[in-house]
């Protein structure tokens, strides 16, 4: 006789009407689970093997039928599901949802910390009092015909260069592949939030001369003061090089003069990204960042969430905490424009799982976003922004971006983030300077196997760890972070290369 196996000792149910739940370890063909459900308990056998991570059908499911994860509906039955099945993407399909948006129905005033409780950083605060977690020295590219003379002038300042400079973090190059003729003006805005970014001392930015994107239009659209530097000008690459080693050599004392001073946690403002998720994304590093969020908007910060084809089918769980109608309205208009720019590419909102999203069992868009939106925490949505575009509300907002990590995050850096909280569940190498990039994974066991890129293991919930003393440490963190303890992302240096402003339509 078989003994029988509660379901909680080998998977999760998140909700309790949830139809799956989550393998904690690989489930064996004949393994006997009790499932308690109304009226009472039931048993199923598990029908085929499982991977750790991946979905078990609690109940039978008959097609068309809808399958809830998270109390949510994550796709439909694209076939008679029996109880103990491998539920995943041979058996499940997505249908077009129509979610009532309840504009502000789940919005609560946001509990403000007293004054007492209120904990600090130690940061660089700025000229127009926005503070900085880091103090680079940028030079920056305003097409990809300039992008060697930039990197080879960033080059030039090795840490012996710099080492009289000790408040310098470094002379980093922001370069890409824009810059003429098309869309210059959502780089333009990109570039210019780079330049006047909290974690930027300084900057200096170089041209090619003929590009679309001209280096005095830059500066004169967007009021930047600092140098720049024109290669036709001045007469190649050689001497543009020499000029910008000579330009930065001339503003690293005054960059190096900044101090770090006691700052409120109010001047932090976070980037909120996920990349490499998995099953366990949603269900420990997710939720611990939202419980981290919720503490910086209670103590006056700001959180930004971003990524719309990584919302779409829970936009309803965001629209439902904006403040208004309006805030709303111009969210679903953003889902809007990618549903319509997905078509007109020749492709579903549903490609934006990747192969090793499916791996780590997330089997529709559905579910991966359900997942995502839990980094948002549970505070109001006050805003909406497009990308890059600067963000000057306190709180809770949103920025439309692309899925795709490193445009995404290019977006919330240039809006003013100066600091990332990054989740994974299959793992990531992901840096982004200027803004330090705390990475958090899903799991024990992607902790222990890419120790040397991850910062905190949330995986510890799944062995019994209170989530609220994984956030607590991640506060922690991020704290340590904000005044100057790099991560471990920093400490290879990483982060030059994820700079990736979005290219929307192509180039001509």
């Amino acid at each position: 006789m078989l003994h029988s196996h509660p379901v909680e000792e080998v998977a999760v149910r998140l909700h309790p009407q949830d139809d799956v739940a989550i393998a904690k370890t690989e489930l064996r063909e004949g393994l006997l689970l009790t499932v308690e459900e109304a009226p009472g308990p039931q048993e199923l056998v598990v029908c085929e093997p499982i991977p750790v991570g991946h979905k078990v059908a609690l109940r039978p499911l008959a097609p068309g039928e809808p399958v809830r994860r998270y109390g949510q509906i994550i796709g439909f039955a694209g076939r008679p599901i029996r109880p103990g099945e491998w539920v995943h993407t041979h058996n499940l399909s997505l249908q077009e949802l129509d979610r009532d948006p309840a504009f502000g129905a789940d919005v609560r005033p946001v509990e403000v910390v007293p004054d007492r409780q209120r904990r600090t950083f130690l940061g660089y605060r700025r000229a127009d009092g926005r503070v900085g977690t880091r103090n680079y020295l940028a030079v920056i590219s305003t097409v990809n015909c300039s992008a060697h003379a930039a990197r080879e002038i960033a080059r030039h300042f090795t840490a012996e260069r710099l080492a009289p400079f000790p408040h310098v973090d470094g002379v980093l190059a922001l370069t890409h592949c824009l810059g003429c003729p098309i869309q210059y003006p959502l780089l333009q805005r990109t570039l210019a939030g780079m330049a006047r970014h909290p974690n930027v001392g300084g900057y200096l930015l170089v041209g090619l001369g003929c590009e679309t994107n001209q280096v005095a239009a830059l500066k004169a659209g967007f009021g930047l003061t600092g140098p720049g530097l024109v290669i036709q000008e001045l007469g190649g690459l050689r001497r543009t090089v020499q000029a910008g080693i000579a330009a930065v050599e001339e503003m690293l004392p005054a960059v190096n003069a900044a101090v770090r001073t006691a700052q409120p946690l109010s001047e932090l403002m976070l980037a909120l990204q996920c990349g490499g998720s998995d099953a366990w994304s949603g269900v420990t590093a997710n939720p611990v960042v939202g419980l981290v969020a919720d503490q910086v908007v209670q103590q006056g910060g700001t959180v930004v969430l971003a990524e719309t084809p990584e919302i779409y089918g829970a936009e309803h769980l965001l629209t439902r905490r904006a403040v208004s109608p309006e805030v709303g309205h111009r969210l679903l208009a953003m889902v809007d424009w990618w549903r319509e720019y997905a078509r007109r590419m020749g492709v579903d909102m549903d490609d934006n799982r990747s192969v090793g999203n499916q791996a780590g069992g997330l089997t529709t868009i559905y579910e991966k976003s359900l997942g995502a939106v839990a980094k948002a925490g549970s505070t109001p949505l006050i805003a909406v922004y497009d990308y890059a575009e600067p963000v000057t509300a306190r709180g809770f907002v949103f920025m439309n971006s692309p899925g795709y990590d490193p445009v995404a995050v290019t977006g919330q850096v240039a809006g003013g983030c100066n600091l990332v909280l990054f989740t994974t569940g299959r793992g990531s190498v992901l840096g982004f300077k200027p803004a330090p990039c705390i990475k958090v994974g899903s799991h024990s066991a992607l902790y222990e196997r890419m120790a040397d890129e991850i910062d905190l293991d949330a995986g510890q919930v799944l062995a019994g760890v209170e989530m609220a003393q994984v956030a607590a440490r991640l506060l922690d963190l991020v704290v340590a972070v904000a005044s100057g303890q790099p991560t471990r992302s920093e400490a290879q240096g990483v982060g030059e290369a994820e700079f990736c402003p979005w290219n929307v339509e192509g180039v001509l």
